[in-house]
């Protein structure tokens, strides 16, 4: 029988860690907190909140992720990303827990053609992925039991991202512009949550490392943006949503040189998950097909 965890579970508000708290469930006692109760900039906090909850299982999905903001606020990204998940393998080591954190695409410079290995060499275009891979390099040193899920072009129900905003965009302007030269895997944060509580139930202690873990295929963000729109079409007569004003065919294709932001982005996120699914025997879905669960879940939208 499967080892009953007393897990702490960082960001319970975010894409990911609002997933985690179902998924992680049938796992054991999941004790749940934000930022409000622990605030990963403060070292000392993190070790009064672990000490005082002694999980035998440890998950951070809690980040600071404005990567263009981050380009102005490096040391609250270095302390929340780079310093806090060293913190916090020390103290899951300490306790002989395990620890579970996420990581980014953004640990690469997106030079490479085809999809990055773990063992590929990192490059980090900015603030956050050097933040970012910070985090990963402070936990490999604890050389405590840890997990450390390499992720990209995150998108869910709630919170800010791709996937929401051209749903948002779409029904408020008569026009929409996407970058088309940058390449990743929309990757749902359900199937993160799922494939992280699989990968803990089949935890033996020998796999500890890096695992890129992503949805299948790849697209540019031009094209994620129509597939959005074509799976909301596809179910908008039938669930009574509004329409949209800019129709999937509609949508402009614009270069990275047409969209310029404070952070230099990877032109290449394609992650190669064939490690995880070899240590773990999960299969990762298409990121078309995860799309189309995700909004046949998905409630009308109600632009904030």
């Amino acid at each position: 029988m499967a080892q009953r965890h007393k897990i702490l579970l960082t960001g319970m508000l975010g894409q990911v860690g609002w997933e985690l708290r179902r998924s992680l469930a049938p796992l054991g006692q999941v004790i749940a907190v934000d930022r409000a109760q622990l605030d990963l900039a403060d070292p000392d906090a993190i070790r009064h909140v672990v000490r005082e909850v002694r999980p035998t299982l440890i998950v951070n999905p809690a980040a600071y992720t404005a990567v263009d903001q981050a380009e102005s606020e490096p040391k609250l990204a270095m302390a929340v990303n780079g310093i806090a998940p060293g913190i916090l393998a020390e103290e899951a080591k300490r306790l002989g827990a395990m620890l579970v954190h996420y990581s980014t695409d953004y640990v690469f410079d997106g030079a490479k053609h085809g999809a990055y290995q773990e063992t590929d060499a990192t490059n980090p275009l900015g603030v956050y992925g050097t933040t970012k891979l910070a985090g990963e390099q402070a936990i490999q040193a604890i050389a405590g039991q840890h997990l450390i899920f390499r992720t990209a072009w995150v998108y869910g129900l709630r919170g800010r991202n791709f996937f929401l905003t051209m749903l948002r965009l779409a029904q408020e302007k008569d026009a929409l512009r996407v970058v088309d030269d940058q390449r990743g895997s929309p990757t749902w944060s359900r199937m993160i949550a799922e494939t992280t509580a699989l990968a803990i139930a089949r935890w033996n202690g020998a796999e500890s490392g890096i695992y890129h873990l992503t949805c299948g295929g790849e697209t540019s963000w031009y094209g994620f943006a129509q597939a959005i729109l074509q799976e909301y079409q596809a179910r908008q007569a039938e669930r009574n949503w509004p329409p949209l004003k800019v129709a999937p065919g509609d949508i402009e294709a614009i270069t990275t040189e047409q969209y310029p932001l404070p952070a230099k982005r990877p032109a290449n996120s394609v992650l190669d998950n064939s490690r995880l699914e070899a240590a773990f025997a999960v299969a990762v879905p298409d990121w078309r097909e995860a799309l189309s669960l995700a909004m046949d879940g998905k409630e009308p939208l109600r632009p904030d």
